[in-house]
């Protein structure tokens, strides 16, 4: 069975069901063992598919109603209104749909995934927030697309999920850069990294603080990719390992009712 965590502010939505997948319940071998979700890498087409179905079991959901993206990096929002081929996915990193039954699924592997929901005006988001699209604003654009069909910035909740956690996750000067060249006083996310010229940075902080300053509160997970290898897939890992290629977990949201 396909494992996830929850957030308490989803789960305390009615007519809704979310999941942040752990690698934990599919049946992918090797670097992709065993949960991978991700539609984009090199694992067994058919083991990729079996373990979405779990995913979309779990939620109470049929294996065709999970819908993804091609993820860029970007700030993109896709509006869902009918499920697209998977060799159509759009190029984007959040999507938002009004559609019940439909689960949005957002794949990371060190990123932080988000997830959105206003339920009393029947809409749902997800979005992919590695540190280039939240620099450049794809949580502010997932809210500004929801509220475009029909939710209230005043009550969306949101969830930022298993990430990279500041503790595992040191970078150098470019990131720092790019980040407080869009505002100095974000230099608050970085701690001193353990090598010079390198900083912790907390990208899950720095997520629930760009959506605070856009209205909506968010419940950040404690989880961290990086540290624990027995749940969660993790790039940054990997690279250090010199591993070869890796799955990708699952997030995912959708209204049920």
């Amino acid at each position: 069975m396909a494992e996830a965590v929850t957030a308490a502010t989803l789960a305390a939505q009615p007519g809704l069901a979310h999941g942040f997948f752990t690698r934990r319940g599919g049946v992918s071998s090797g670097g992709f063992a065993a949960l991978n979700c991700s539609l984009s890498g090199r694992d067994d087409p058919d083991a990729v598919a079996e373990n979405r179905r779990r995913a979309a079991d779990a939620l109470g959901l049929p294996g065709a109603a999970l819908v993804g993206l091609t993820q860029v990096h970007g700030d993109a929002v896709a509006v869902l209104e009918d499920p697209w081929p998977i060799d159509r996915r759009p190029q984007a990193d959040a999507v938002v749909t009004r559609r019940p039954g439909l689960a949005l699924g957002i794949v990371t592997a060190d990123c932080a995934p988000v997830l959105f929901a206003d339920v009393e005006a029947g809409v749902i988001g997800g979005a992919h927030a590695g540190w280039r699209g939240a620099v450049g604003g794809v949580l502010e654009a997932t809210i500004a697309a929801m509220c475009a069909i029909g939710a209230s910035r005043a009550r969306i909740v949101a969830a930022v999920g298993p990430c990279i956690r500041q503790p595992s996750y040191e970078v150098a000067a470019d990131l720092r850069d790019a980040v407080l060249t869009r505002d100095a006083a974000d230099a608050r996310f970085f701690a001193d990294g353990t090598r010079p010229d390198r900083w912790q940075f907390d990208l899950a902080g720095y997520c629930a603080a760009r959506l605070a300053a856009a209205g909506v509160a968010a419940e950040v997970t404690p989880h961290d990719t990086l540290a624990d290898e027995a749940r969660f897939f993790s790039h940054r890992r990997n690279t250090l390992a010199k591993g070869g290629p890796i799955g990708h977990q699952l997030s995912a949201i959708a209204l049920t009712a």
